[in-house]
């Protein structure tokens, strides 16, 4: 059965004939669930809230609730959720908390058990954010990062494009595309295997190895690194990080930390 008979669902949330709508679960007012999309028993979905085809939202999960802002007057806000992404159990995500301002997941996102996504947040397609991880306010995700378990991400901070962010890892600053970071705050150097695995040409690996060792290597203050950088980007993946730099920043950029454990432990040939 699509819905189940002790679903609580408010008459004016449009639900496609495919989806499926578990016991107990509840579904507000102006919820649009599209085709295949599931709602596992016990899920909630909040006012305002959009999943696209094939969203999966597992059992007390909480997506489209509002925000946890004591600014928030109560007016209309709204929640994107991307195709065939997945919200699994005890997932938290917030509506914006400006009136009319989204919160958006998107498409084929894994968010695990317990993570958090804050009102106004933008996630990219084919993130990863994993068990225990808490996304502030307003932070930005990129395209194909890899947030691992119990990471925290402080508000307006960005994380670029294939960046990986180690466990146990809390940050208030940009972390720029293609970086790997540990704990703690340490960036260890391009995430090379993310790169190889994404299709990134060696050509491509090779270049953001470089713009790393301007910017973090180097010695020189990071605006400075940031114009050489712009000198020598003659790739893609490098236009793409140079414009990640150069874009407008509330945080600053992470900057370097020398890590106890000696050599860089990611410097391996591209």
């Amino acid at each position: 059965m699509p819905i189940h008979p002790t679903a609580i669902v408010d008459p004016a949330a449009e639900i496609d004939a495919t989806a499926e709508i578990g016991a107990y679960a509840v579904i507000e007012k102006n919820v649009h669930i599209g085709p295949a999309a599931r709602v596992f028993p016990h899920g909630f979905v909040g006012e305002g809230t959009t999943l696209d085809p094939r969203c999966q939202v597992h059992p007390f999960a909480v997506v489209g609730h509002p925000p946890q802002d004591l600014k928030w007057g109560g007016e209309p806000s709204y929640t994107q959720i991307g195709d065939e992404t997945i919200v699994r159990e005890h997932v938290s995500i917030h509506r914006g908390t400006t009136p009319g301002s989204t919160t958006t997941i998107g498409r084929r996102c894994f968010i695990m058990s317990t993570g958090h996504i804050g009102h106004n947040c933008v996630v990219g397609d084919d993130v990863t954010i994993a068990t225990g991880a808490m996304l502030a306010g307003h932070v930005e995700v990129g395209a194909r990062a890899f947030i691992s378990g119990n990471v925290v991400l402080h508000q307006f901070m960005r994380v670029g494009e294939l960046a990986m962010i180690g466990g146990n890892v809390a940050l208030a600053q940009d972390v720029p595309p293609f970086m790997l970071v540990r704990f703690p705050q340490v960036i260890l150097g391009p995430n090379t295997v993310g790169l190889r695995r994404a299709g990134m040409s060696s050509e491509e690996r090779f270049e953001v190895r470089r713009c790393y060792r301007t910017l973090y290597r180097s010695g020189l203050p990071f605006p400075k690194g940031v114009e050489r950088v712009a000198a020598l980007v003659k790739t893609e993946a490098g236009r793409r990080l140079l414009q990640f730099l150069r874009s407008p920043s509330k945080r600053g950029f992470l900057p370097y930390r020398a890590w106890g454990g000696g050599r860089d432990t990611n410097d391996e040939a591209t």
